[in-house]
C-alpha cells in the first residue's frame, strides 16, 4: 500500500468540539474548489482547517474510484511571507517541489499542479491577499484537479469562492476546551467539577475564542479559576481602552492576550518583545544571542523562555533540525508592538540579522564535513529568518552589500539543497543596482569582496539552471572586477565557473584548461572545501569525455578519499557519478551501478535535482547495458520528469546527449517504437522518490528482453564504441567554440 503525500502536522492534543462547524466544512469540501475559512485571530480557523483536511485525506493503500487527493492535502503556511514576490517560491517549498531550470516558479506550480488532484490549505495570507488572489485564481484556472482551502482574516473574493465565517466557540465546547487544557496544565485535574459556574463565566468574558481560552487556562499553574476570572474582570475596561477601531471580539483577544502579558514578569515580558523579531522557527541559540543583554542575561533566557512556554506564549516543537520554537501570529505580533513601544526594534532586528549571517559563515565552514544533512535542515528551518535577514539589509541604506554577503555565503544550501530558484530570487535583488542606497563606491574593501562572491555564486546558479548568459556575464563581470581589485581567490571561483561552464556546454578541452588553472590557484592559495572538490570532479569529468580514463579514476579516487577522511558527501556523490561513468565507459556495469547506487541515495537527500538526473540518466544506460531495456525506458522517463525541474535537458550538450541516445537507440530496437515508448511514460508517472527507489532497486525480473539473435552482452559499451559515440556527435554538431564564450582565465 502506497502512502499518502501531504505534509500536514500531526496534532498535539487532541480537538475539542466544533462539530457542526466540522461537518459543514466537509460538506462544502465536497462542493466547492475554493472554500475561505475567516475570522478573528485565535478563533481556531486554522486548527479546523488542518483537522478537516487530515479527515479529508484518504486512507493508505489503492487509490479510491474517484481519485479525491489522490496526490495528497498540503499546508502552506504563508504568515511569515511578507515579499510578494516569495510567495510562489514558499507555495512551491511547501509542495516539495524543486525545481533548477529558471523557469517562473509560477510556471513551475502550473506543471505540478496541472495532473494532480489535491487539497492546498493557505494559511495566513491577509499581508498578501491581493497577490495571493491572483496565484489562486492562476492556479485553479489551469489546474481542474486542484482544490483550495484558504484561512486567513478576510475573503480573497474571487469568483466561485465560498466564504465560511468561523465564529467563535459555543459555551459548552468553549468550557470542555478550557477544561480539556486545564486538565494537561494541571496533570488530569478538570476544574468543571468544582469551578463550572466560574468557568462558564470566563469563557463567556472571553467571548469563547480559543487562543484566549488556552491563554487562560496556562494561568492555572499558578491561579484558580476564581483569581483569573476576576483580573480579567478588573482589567477588561481598561485594557479594551484606546481600541476605538476595532471590533469586539478583537479586543476580548487583545484584552486576553494583553492580560497574559501583564502577568507576566518584567523579564518575560522583555523576552516576548524581543522575540517578536524572529519571522519563523527559531532555536534556544539563536535566541539567547539575539535576546540577551545587560537586561536579560543570557544565563537566565532558558528560565524565561521556559516560562512563556508553560504560558502559552511560546509553542516548543520537534523538527528536523532539534527542538525548535514558534510564536502563533497574534502573539508575535502583540509583542512587536510592545518592542516598537521600547524603540528597540531597530536594534533588535539587526541583532537577528547578525546572528543568521553568523549562522550561514558557520555553515559555509561546516558544510565541508561530516554535518552536511544536519546543516540542510537546520538551513530548512532557518528559511523564513534568513529570508528577513537578507531583506534587513537590502532595505537599509550602506547595507547592500551584507546582502550580497549573505547570499553569496549560502552557496551551499542554493546549489546543493534543491534551492537555486529561491537563491537566484536573493542573488538578482542583491546585485541589480550597481550600489544600493548610500552605498559607496567600489574601493577593494570588504564590500567589493561580498559583491564578487554573490557574482560568482549568480554565475554557479545560473549555470545550473541552463542560464548560460547570465552565468557568463556574472562570471566574466566578477573575473574582471577581481583582477583589478587583486582579489585571486575571487578570480579562482570565476574561473573555476567559467570551466563548468564550459564542460556543460560540450567545450570539454577549454573546460579541462579552465579547471586545471582555477586549482592551481586554490592550491596557492591553500583553498580546500566542498567548491575545490567539485572542481576536481568536474575536471576528471573533462578527462573522461576526453578519453583519459586512468587520470579521471585517479582524480575521482583522491576526491573519495578526502571525503571519507571529512566526512563530505555532497562533492563526493559527483566523484562517484564521474568515476562511474568511468566504469560504464570500460564496460564495468557491475562497478558502476554500485557507484550510482551510492550517488543516487546521496543526491536524493540532498534533494540535489541537478546531479540526481545525470545519475539517473546514466543509471539507465548501465541497465540497458546489463541487458534490461525496458527496466532503462523506465528510467529515462523517470528521468525526463526530473530534466523538467532542472533545466534543459542533459544541458543540450552534444557530449552529454551521445550516452542518452545510445541508450535510447539500443532500448527502442529491444523493445519497439511502441513498447518504449509505453515504458517511457511509466517512468514519467513516477514520483522523485518512486524514481529512486526504482533505480536502487536494480532491474526487474530475471530475463533481459532483448530481440531475436542478440544476447545481453551485446549491449555492453566498450571504451572504444563510447568515445566513438561521443566524437561522432560531436562531429556532427560541434560544440560551441571558445570565443563564444570568452577568452581564458587570464583573460
Amino acid at each position: 500500500m502506497r502512502p499518502v503525500p501531504g505534509n500536514l502536522p500531526a496534532e498535539l492534543n487532541r480537538f475539542v468540539g466544533r462539530a457542526d462547524e466540522l461537518a459543514e466544512l466537509t460538506r462544502l469540501l465536497t462542493g466547492f474548489r475554493l472554500i475561505t475559512l475567516v475570522g478573528v485571530g485565535g478563533v481556531g480557523k486554522t486548527r479546523l482547517a488542518v483537522h478537516a483536511a487530515a479527515r479529508a485525506l484518504p486512507a493508505p493503500g489503492p487509490e479510491d474510484p474517484e481519485k479525491r487527493y489522490c496526490d495528497g492535502v498540503w499546508l502552506a503556511e504563508l504568515s511569515s511571507v511578507r515579499d510578494p514576490g516569495l510567495l510562489d517560491h514558499a507555495l512551491a517549498d511547501a509542495l516539495r517541489v524543486t525545481d533548477h531550470s529558471g523557469r517562473p516558479p509560477r510556471e513551475v506550480l502550473r506543471t505540478h499542479l496541472a495532473d494532480r488532484r489535491l487539497l492546498l490549505v493557505l494559511d495566513g495570507f491577509e499581508q498578501l491577499v491581493d497577490p495571493c488572489a491572483e496565484l489562486v485564481r492562476d492556479l485553479l484556472r489551469r489546474c481542474p484537479g486542484l482544490q483550495v482551502l484558504a484561512v486567513g482574516r478576510r475573503p480573497l473574493r474571487l469568483e466561485g469562492e465560498r466564504v465560511f465565517p468561523l465564529a467563535p466557540m459555543d459555551g459548552t465546547d468553549a468550557a470542555r476546551l478550557f477544561a480539556e487544557r486545564a486538565a494537561d496544565v494541571l496533570g488530569g485535574s478538570c476544574p468543571l467539577d468544582e469551578h463550572g459556574d466560574t468557568v462558564r463565566e470566563l469563557c463567556r468574558r472571553l467571548d469563547s475564542i480559543p487562543l484566549a481560552l488556552e491563554l487562560a487556562a496556562a494561568r492555572l499553574r499558578a491561579l484558580s479559576p476564581d483569581q483569573i476570572l476576576r483580573r480579567i474582570d478588573d482589567r477588561f475596561h481598561l485594557l479594551t481602552e484606546g481600541s476605538r477601531g476595532e471590533l469586539p471580539r478583537h479586543r476580548t483577544l487583545r484584552t486576553a492576550i494583553g492580560w497574559s502579558h501583564e502577568l507576566c514578569a518584567p523579564a518575560e515580558r522583555l523576552l516576548w518583545a524581543r522575540l517578536s523579531v524572529f519571522a519563523g522557527p527559531f532555536d534556544l541559540e539563536a535566541v539567547e544571542y539575539v535576546c540577551a543583554g545587560p537586561d536579560l542575561p543570557a544565563g537566565s533566557v532558558l528560565d524565561v523562555l521556559g516560562e512563556l512556554i508553560a504560558q502559552s506564549v511560546v509553542v516548543r516543537e520537534d523538527t528536523a533540525a532539534g527542538v525548535g520554537y514558534r510564536m502563533l501570529d497574534t502573539v508575535r505580533a502583540y509583542g512587536a508592538e510592545w518592542l516598537d513601544a521600547l524603540a528597540d526594534t531597530g536594534r533588535m532586528r539587526r541583532r537577528h540579522r547578525d546572528w543568521y549571517m553568523g549562522l550561514a559563515a558557520w555553515w559555509e565552514l561546516e558544510w565541508f564535513g561530516p554535518r552536511q544533512a544536519e546543516i540542510a535542515a537546520g538551513a530548512d528551518s532557518a528559511l523564513p529568518n534568513l529570508r528577513a535577514a537578507i531583506e534587513l539589509c537590502l532595505e537599509t541604506d550602506g547595507e547592500t552589500y551584507l546582502g550580497q554577503c549573505l547570499a553569496g555565503t549560502l552557496w551551499f544550501y542554493w546549489a546543493g539543497c534543491g534551492r537555486l530558484t529561491e537563491g537566484r530570487h536573493w542573488l538578482d535583488r542583491a546585485l541589480a543596482p550597481a550600489a544600493g542606497p548610500g552605498e559607496p563606491p567600489h574601493d577593494g574593501s570588504r564590500r567589493d569582496g561580498s559583491r564578487l562572491k554573490a557574482l560568482w555564486v549568480l554565475g554557479y546558479v545560473a549555470i545550473l539552471q541552463g542560464d548560460n548568459a547570465t552565468a557568463t556575464g556574472a562570471l566574466y563581470e566578477c573575473r574582471e572586477e577581481a583582477t583589478r581589485t587583486s582579489n585571486a581567490l575571487a578570480h579562482a571561483y570565476a574561473v573555476h565557473r567559467l570551466g563548468c561552464l564550459a564542460l556543460l556546454t560540450g567545450d570539454m578541452p577549454r573546460a579541462e584548461r579552465l579547471l586545471r588553472s582555477a586549482l592551481g590557484s586554490y592550491r596557492e592559495l591553500g583553498e580546500i572545501n566542498s567548491n575545490v572538490l567539485m572542481g576536481r570532479a568536474e575536471l576528471a569529468l573533462s578527462l573522461v569525455f576526453l578519453g583519459d580514463l586512468d587520470a579521471a579514476v585517479a582524480l575521482c579516487a583522491d576526491v573519495r578519499e578526502i571525503c571519507e577522511d571529512s566526512g563530505e558527501r555532497w562533492a563526493r556523490s559527483y566523484a562517484l557519478y564521474v568515476h562511474a561513468f568511468a566504469a560504464w565507459t570500460r564496460g564495468r556495469l557491475t562497478e558502476a551501478r554500485a557507484l550510482l547506487a551510492e550517488a543516487v541515495t546521496i543526491h536524493h537527500t540532498f534533494n540535489d535535482l541537478v546531479g540526481l538526473v545525470l545519475a539517473m540518466e546514466l543509471m539507465a544506460l548501465v541497465t540497458a547495458g546489463e541487458g534490461y531495456p525496458a527496466e532503462a525506458a523506465v528510467l529515462q522517463g523517470a528521468a525526463g520528469r526530473l530534466w523538467r525541474s532542472v533545466g534543459v535537458p542533459l544541458f543540450g550538450s552534444p557530449t552529454f546527449g551521445a550516452p542518452h541516445e545510445q541508450c535510447e537507440r539500443r532500448a527502442r530496437e529491444a523493445l519497439g517504437p511502441r513498447a518504449y515508448g509505453a515504458r517511457v511514460a511509466e517512468g514519467r508517472a513516477l514520483s522523485q522518490a518512486a524514481a529512486v527507489e526504482r533505480a536502487l532497486a536494480g532491474p526487474r525480473g530475471t530475463s533481459a528482453s532483448v530481440p531475436p539473435g542478440r544476447s545481453p552482452d551485446d549491449h555492453r559499451p566498450t571504451p572504444d564504441t563510447d568515445r566513438e559515440t561521443v566524437r561522432d556527435r560531436e562531429t556532427r554538431e560541434p560544440a560551441g567554440s571558445p570565443g563564444q564564450i570568452g577568452g581564458e582565465a587570464a583573460g
